[in-house]
């Protein structure tokens, strides 16, 4: 799988369009789809990288796990779920999604 076929998918997964991927990281909007002919500046790969939760050697093929280095506490599943609430979510937001499950959690031991 190609960078920018991987980094596609990364952001369909996240309801992102690539032009809308490149804007949010700061690009412009066709850099990504060019991509597939120059390689991108390792600070652009790591802006894209960064919006879409995924590590750089994610995106370029050199693991298939997501963000080895996570600092979220999430397994990839709650990972997941927390993203599929909200695709920028910020390590706040995914520390409040942690917080309402555990609420949850609490809540379905005492019925």
């Amino acid at each position: 799988m190609t960078l920018v076929s991987r980094t596609k998918e990364m952001a369909q997964q996240r309801g992102l369009s690539l032009k809308t991927l490149a804007s949010k990281a700061g690009l412009a909007e066709n850099a990504i789809y060019r991509w597939d002919d120059n390689n991108p500046k390792s600070e652009n790969l790591e802006k894209v990288a960064d919006v879409l939760h995924v590590s750089t050697d994610y995106l370029l093929g050199r693991t298939d796990e997501m963000n080895p280095t996570s600092s979220d506490d999430l397994t990839e599943p709650q990972r997941q779920v927390a993203y599929f609430i909200d695709p920028q979510a910020t390590k706040e937001d995914i520390e409040q999604i942690k917080k309402l499950v555990e609420i949850a959690k609490l809540s379905k031991r005492r019925l």
